[in-house]
């Protein structure tokens, strides 16, 4: 009988491509253990995303190449899940209880990046996530009207800030603090403010991600946010149009330019299916995504139908994940989702809070 070695099980699963982050199991440091016990081979395997969706397919394809090997009878596949807190600036730190802030950015409105922000944040929770989302937009908040809250935060000390809560998601915005249709006329530094105050004046609960939706453009908030808030990634949102596209390559560069890594695109609009006959149409026009990303060396994380339903659900204040999780547009969120979380996973990693706090005390 032959003796199964180690070396030929980490070959097999070198062959497996991991599909979010395009790397196999051994480059992406997914394998964590090996053990051999006569004709038994377990694998220990941890991603650093949230995967919940995907992990039954993983096991069977490790299962799948092991048996492959030459007197194998017993097949034992462990996968944890672990997700840690990445490198932000380099003048910053990640904030207590939040592991990876991910901006999401457009640099032009209309373009549906509140409404895939908030899918977005709904699909990482589906995933198994533990998320937040900050309604960065201080002029024209939407995220309370999307996930169908209104009212005043509590708070439990009158200084602090609990978020508001739904479906599973940690979030706050200045929607809930004025009145419904009251115009902010504010100017920038009380703008720049009052958004320092939400992120840092909320009791976020041990948020794995917390996504910042931001306005649209390349103005104060996205300055302050890119300068003061420690930022793990960036996503950029556009539609196929030119004159979209233009302006998330201004988003885009304003990133580079502060060394925010941008983990890919996401199109939106992208094709509207008619929901009489079938026929497909690039209203906005096509291929504007991915040549936006080959031409920046990022990733085309997904793109997104035009869909009337997806606009319906957001204005109901139940979003497409949670209003159709078993739909096709809610399982591109959570390929979207998983894909920029895992994206992010490979990315340097923030140890900071390893290390114990020195306290000197006269003695």
């Amino acid at each position: 009988m032959a003796i199964i070695q180690k070396a030929e099980v980490q070959a097999l699963l070198a062959t497996i491509i991991d599909p979010n982050n395009g790397v196999d199991l051994v480059a992406g440091k997914a394998i964590k253990g090996v053990s051999i016990e006569d004709t038994k081979v377990s694998v220990s395997l941890e991603l650093g995303y949230p995967a919940k969706t995907y992990l039954p397919e993983l096991r069977a394809q490790v299962e799948s190449v092991l048996k492959e090997l030459s007197g194998v009878t017993e097949i034992d596949v462990q996968i944890n899940v672990n997700i840690l807190a990445h490198a932000v600036q380099q003048s910053l730190k990640p904030l207590p209880n939040v592991k990876n802030i991910i901006a999401v950015a457009s640099g032009k409105g209309g373009v549906g990046k509140s409404t895939t922000s908030v899918n977005l944040a709904l699909a990482l929770v589906a995933e198994g996530a533990r998320v937040g989302i900050l309604d960065a937009d201080i002029y024209g908040p939407s995220i309370p009207t999307m996930l169908g809250l209104s009212g005043y935060p509590e708070s439990q000390d009158n200084k602090t800030m609990q978020p508001k809560i739904s479906f599973g998601v940690q979030t706050n915005s200045i929607g809930y603090l004025v009145d419904q249709g009251q115009a902010m006329i504010w100017r920038g530094p009380m703008v720049t403010s009052a958004l320092q105050q939400l992120l840092k004046d909320t009791n976020w609960d041990d948020v794995d991600y917390l996504i910042i939706d931001l306005p649209p453009g390349t103005g104060d908030i996205q300055l302050t946010l890119a300068q003061q808030i420690p930022v793990s990634a960036a996503v950029i949102v556009t539609t196929p149009q030119d004159i979209a596209l233009i302006d998330a390559q201004r988003g885009l560069g304003m990133f580079e330019k502060v060394n925010i890594p941008v983990l890919g695109i996401i199109e939106n609009m992208s094709i509207h299916i008619c929901s009489n006959c079938g026929h497909a149409e690039a209203i906005f026009g096509e291929g504007g995504g991915s040549a936006m990303a080959e031409k920046n060396n990022v990733e085309l994380l997904g793109a997104l139908p035009l869909d009337i339903n997806i606009r319906k659900n957001a204005d109901a204040g139940r979003p497409t994940v949670v209003a159709d999780a078993d739909g096709q547009a809610a399982a591109i969120y959570r390929s979207i989702a998983r894909k920029l979380a895992a994206k992010l996973a490979l990315r340097g990693k923030d140890y900071s809070r390893k290390f114990p706090n020195i306290v000197i005390q006269n003695t």
